[in-house]
C-alpha cells in the first residue's frame, strides 16, 4: 500500500532475543502504572459517557505505536524515540523530544513520592516527626521516609537489575485491582452508586488522566528491536493494549460503582483502613513507588551525565551523586506540590499528549515519503489524532491549572 512505503533503511536490520511472550510483558508493563489508582477519579470526573473517549484515546494511541514502528522500519539504525526524532528533525529534534520525555520522568517520579505519602498517612494519620521544636507533620513525613526507603535502589546504576525490581509493579497492580473488587464483593461496601451520565466541566481531567493510562511510547521502540520476530510486534502491541485497558476499564467501573462522585484522587483512600483487604491493596501501593522510582530517574541521570567531561561521566561517585541529588529534588518539590491529581493531570494532558499523540504523528508525516504524495484517508486520520491532542493538550493544561489556582 502507498501509506507504507518509507525510505529504504540505511543498513540490514538487527533483531533482538526477547520472543512473544517476554514482549508482552515488556509492552504490559511499560502502560500499566500509576494511572490504575487514578482512573476511578478519571471516571469520576468525567461520567460514564467519558468511556467513549477511553476507547477512543485506546485506539489512537494503538495506532501512533504502530506508527513508531513503521518510522524504525524506514532505517534500521534507529534504536531509540530520540533516534526517530532525529531521523525526522535534526539534532533539534532530538533535543526537544529528549527535554520532553525526561521532564515526563521527573514529575512522574515526583507522583511516585507523593502517592507513597498519601497512602501512609492513610494509614498511619496520626504519625508526626518532631525533632526539637520543629514539627513535620504525617504526610511531609512520609516523604522523608519513603526518600530513605528509596534510595538503596537508587545506588544501583544497571538498568537491567532495575527492570527486575520494576517487574514487581506490574504484579502489584494486579493484587490491587483484585484486592478493591474483593473489597466491594464481600466487605459491604458494594457497587450500588450509579454516578452521572456526562461531567462537561471536568471532562477535559478526565482525558487528562485517561491519556496517562496509555504513556508508554518512548519505550516502544526499545520492545521493537528487542523482539526476536519484529514482525509479531503489532500482535504483541495488540495484546498488550487490549490487557491495560480492559484493566483499567475494570478498576475505573469498580472504584466508580463503589464510591461514585465521593471516589479520592487514588482509590486506595477511599478504602476503609479496618478491612484486611484494604490493608493489603494499600501496602500493595505501597510497593509501586519504591520498585518503579530507581527506574524512572535513571534515564534523567544518564542524559546528565552524558553533557559531563569524560574525567567524570565515567566515576562511580559522580554518579551516585547526580541519582541522590535527583531524589533530593524530587522530595523537595512534592513537599512543597502535594497535589497528586493535579500533577497527574499536567503530565497526562502536556508531556504525554506530545510523546503519545504530536511526536509519532509528526516523525512519521516527515519521515513517510508519502508527505509529497496525494493524501488519503490514514494520512487525514493522522492529522485528526495529531488535533485530539492538542485540544486534549490545552483544554487539559488550562482545567488542571484551574483547579490548582481554585
Amino acid at each position: 500500500m502507498a501509506n507504507n512505503k518509507l525510505r529504504i533503511p540505511l543498513q540490514t536490520p538487527t533483531t533482538g532475543s526477547s520472543n512473544f511472550l517476554k514482549s508482552c510483558f515488556n509492552g504490559t508493563n511499560a502502560f500499566l502504572g500509576i494511572g490504575l489508582l487514578t482512573v476511578p477519579y478519571a471516571l469520576s470526573s468525567g461520567g460514564w459517557l467519558s468511556l467513549i473517549l477511553f476507547f477512543l484515546i485506546a485506539i489512537m494511541t494503538f495506532h501512533t505505536g504502530i506508527l513508531l514502528k513503521r518510522c524504525i522500519k524506514a532505517d534500521s539504525s534507529i534504536r531509540s524515540y530520540l533516534d526517530i526524532a532525529e531521523r525526522a528533525f535534526g539534532k533539534k529534534g532530538r533535543i526537544i523530544v529528549m527535554i520532553i520525555t525526561n521532564f515526563e520522568l521527573y514529575l512522574v517520579a515526583i507522583g511516585l513520592l507523593i502517592l507513597e505519602g498519601d497512602n501512609l498517612h492513610k494509614l498511619f494519620p496520626k504519625f508526626m516527626i518532631k525533632l526539637g521544636e520543629l514539627t513535620i507533620d504525617g504526610r511531609q513525613s512520609f516523604l522523608l521516609i519513603t526518600a530513605l526507603i528509596i534510595f538503596p535502589s537508587m545506588l544501583l546504576t544497571d538498568l537491567s537489575l532495575l527492570s527486575y525490581v520494576s517487574a514487581i509493579g506490574v504484579f502489584s497492580c494486579l493484587i490491587i485491582l483484585v484486592s478493591i473488587f474483593c473489597i466491594g464483593l464481600f466487605n459491604g461496601v458494594g457497587f450500588h452508586e450509579r454516578g452521572t451520565l456526562l461531567n462537561v466541566k471536568s471532562l477535559p481531567t478526565a482525558v487528562s488522566l485517561y491519556i496517562v493510562c496509555f504513556a508508554g511510547h518512548p519505550v516502544i521502540p526499545s520492545i521493537y528491536t528487542s523482539m526476536r520476530n519484529p514482525y509479531q510486534f503489532r500482535k504483541v502491541l495488540l495484546f498488550s493494549f487490549i490487557l491495560i485497558a480492559f484493566t483499567y476499564l475494570i478498576m475505573a467501573m469498580v472504584g466508580y460503582l463503589m464510591y461514585g462522585a465521593n471516589v479520592k484522587s487514588q482509590i486506595t483512600l477511599s478504602l476503609p483502613t479496618n478491612k484486611v483487604l484494604s490493608v493489603v491493596a494499600i501496602y500493595t501501593t505501597l510497593l509501586i513507588p519504591i520498585t518503579r522510582y530507581a527506574l524512572m530517574v535513571s534515564p534523567i541521570a544518564t542524559v546528565i551525565e552524558g553533557g559531563l567531561s569524560e574525567n567524570y561521566k565515567n566515576q562511580r561517585s559522580v554518579r551516585l551523586m547526580i541519582r541522590v541529588g535527583l531524589l533530593i529534588s524530587t522530595v523537595i518539590v512534592a513537599y512543597v506540590f502535594p497535589y497528586y491529581e493535579s500533577l497527574m493531570a499536567i503530565v497526562g494532558s502536556t508531556f504525554v499528549v506530545s510523546a503519545s499523540f504530536l511526536l509519532p504523528c509528526l516523525c512519521y508525516l516527515k519521515i513517510s515519503s508519502d508527505l509529497r504524495c496525494t493524501w488519503n484517508y490514514e494520512q487525514m486520520g493522522i492529522v485528526g489524532i495529531f488535533v485530539f491532542g492538542i485540544l486534549a493538550g490545552v483544554l487539559g493544561t488550562y482545567s488542571s491549572v484551574s483547579n490548582l489556582v481554585s
